[in-house]
């Protein structure tokens, strides 16, 4: 059965670009933590070229409740004409992690 935790994930285009979104989501209480992955090769059609770019993609561990305020957020703070955002279930995990993810999204 689903639970109430999701992993939304973006990319961005250099590590400090990543850092920066990543850090402050946590520190605003939109997402538990943030992991930044090493850089990735991404081969993408654009404007009917193929391109190939470097990325750090973010996975942002949240709630579902904050997860439209931390769309809005991401969306304003990034940079892409149109930034990832997937959003993917947690079907199941450690009690004590899905209960300190939603302690920490929690607005004080």
């Amino acid at each position: 059965m689903p639970t109430d935790i999701v992993i939304a994930q973006t990319t961005n285009d250099s590590e400090h670009r990543a850092a920066e979104p990543a850090r402050g989501a946590v520190e605003a209480r939109l997402a538990a933590c943030a992991h930044i992955d090493a850089p990735l090769t991404a081969a993408y059609r654009w404007k009917g070229t193929v391109e190939t770019a470097t990325e750090w993609r973010i996975s942002y561990k949240t709630t579902r409740s904050r997860l439209p305020a931390l769309s809005a957020w991401v969306t304003q703070e990034h940079g892409y004409d149109v930034p990832e955002w997937i959003v993917l279930a947690v079907e199941t995990g450690s009690p004590e992690y899905l209960a300190w993810i939603t302690e920490e999204t929690t607005p004080e």
